[in-house]
């Protein structure tokens, strides 16, 4: 994958309690922080051990990065954490247009990307 530097949303999702061991490894591939979000899984599949369900609370990990460092994050998470292993992480992507609030690493400053506009508002083709 190229390094085109165009922004994305790195969601990872875990089991309750692996967060912390997941974000340790996507800081090893690159990202440099993340938003945690506690969750609840729904399935019309519940597992169930000698009668007692098993917890379907998730973690959901949430990082903007540049499509490079998702990629490399998202391989390292699933060889370390993925699903055959009990933190069961899950990644996906999504394309980020725009964002507000946050200052972006320099990695995001090219000609791709307007850093003229005075509202902070970050605009990206």
């Amino acid at each position: 994958m190229e390094n085109n530097n165009e922004m994305k949303a790195l969601f990872m999702v875990v089991n309750v309690g692996f967060a912390e061991e997941v974000m340790e490894i996507a800081r090893e591939a690159g990202t440099q922080g993340a938003t945690i979000l506690s969750a609840r899984g729904e399935s019309a599949r519940h597992k169930s051990i000698m009668g007692i369900t098993v917890s379907t609370e998730k973690e959901i990990i949430l990082s903007i990065l540049d499509e490079y460092t998702a990629e490399m994050v998202m391989t390292a998470v699933q060889e370390k954490a993925g699903v055959e292993t009990m933190a069961h992480s899950v990644c996906f992507v999504m394309p980020v247009d725009k964002i507000v609030g946050i200052s972006m690493p320099a990695t995001f400053v090219d000609n791709s990307i307007s850093l003229s506009n005075k509202s902070g508002l970050f605009d990206s083709p």
